[in-house]
């Protein structure tokens, strides 16, 4: 079962609900877990959790590189290339590393045979656990765009058998999509502000886009206004959490706690958002 935890943007408190909701299946519901950090520019789940370390992988993209001697400046290699990263200039083969997806369609479609595969490190991947709790987590290189592919690799650790949390990156772009995609269930985490609202709105379009069932949490419910709640009464979408405005939580948070671990009364929220996500989730 895959649990993907997003949002229309950073800073809702994602990271919040996928570390406590990791830890109330683990320790209360004594459910096997895994928790997928996909947020690869900023993993931060494994510091709340205070994961121990047990593998470092390095995650290589396949590229092109040209043999200058053989190219003929067809430019059939440029042609079938969808993301602009080989380009043939008056006969003359350019390659941009960074911007290619490592699908490998250049190099079939060279007929002299010019092209051949070389590998670029994109990041990494690190295996871990935190009590039983197994954690993965990627970590993009400094500078590189191509997160999808990182976020594959993080996601390949899903295992059939287990709860699967996927802490998606924030967005509604390629990444988001790479994470959420395939997902039983995506629980999109806002707060009650005009930009909360505006960003779960794309995000409710991208995961209807992509037919995946999902509901709404509301962090801060206590401050801000209506709209949200009458957004998804609107649209038909169930809120099943609310975390209210709460000094404590801020504070948990700074210091890298979990919020379950400092402050018990909330775990009857985890509870009932397990219990719903038991119901609506196919087994």
């Amino acid at each position: 079962m895959n649990i993907a935890i997003a949002s229309g943007k950073g800073g809702t408190g994602k990271t919040t609900v996928a570390t406590n909701l990791a830890f109330y299946l683990q320790h209360h519901a004594k459910e096997d877990v895994a928790l997928l950090d996909c947020d690869v520019e900023e993993p931060n789940c494994h510091l709340f959790l205070k994961s121990v370390c047990l593998e470092t992988k390095k995650v290589i993209l396949p590229v092109p590189s040209l043999d200058p001697d053989k190219c003929t400046g067809c430019g059939k290699c440029s042609e079938i290339c969808q993301f602009a990263a080989i380009a043939c200039i008056k006969g003359k083969v350019l390659t941009f590393p960074e911007l290619c997806h490592g699908c490998g369609g250049c190099i079939l479609a060279c007929p002299a045979g010019a092209l051949s595969e070389q590998e670029r490190e994109i990041g990494t991947v690190e295996t871990g656990t935190s009590g039983k709790i197994k954690t993965v987590y990627g970590q993009l290189r400094v500078g590189e765009a191509m997160s999808p592919p990182l976020i594959r690799a993080v996601k390949s650790h899903a295992q059939n058998g287990q709860i699967n949390i996927i802490d998606s990156p924030p967005g509604t772009s390629c990444p988001v999509i790479q994470a959420v995609k395939g997902c039983d269930f995506v629980l999109l985490v806002t707060e009650p502000t005009p930009f909360g609202l505006n960003d779960l709105s794309l995000a409710v379009e991208m995961v209807r886009v992509l037919g995946l069932p999902f509901a709404v949490g509301i962090n801060r419910s206590t401050i801000g206004d209506e709209k949200v709640r009458e957004y998804c009464r609107n649209e038909k979408i169930p809120i099943i959490l609310e975390i209210p405005e709460d000094r404590e939580i801020a504070s948990m948070y700074s210091r890298g706690r979990l919020v379950l671990e400092s402050l018990p009364h909330y775990m009857e929220k985890f509870e009932k958002l397990y219990l719903q996500l038991k119901e609506v989730i196919p087994c």
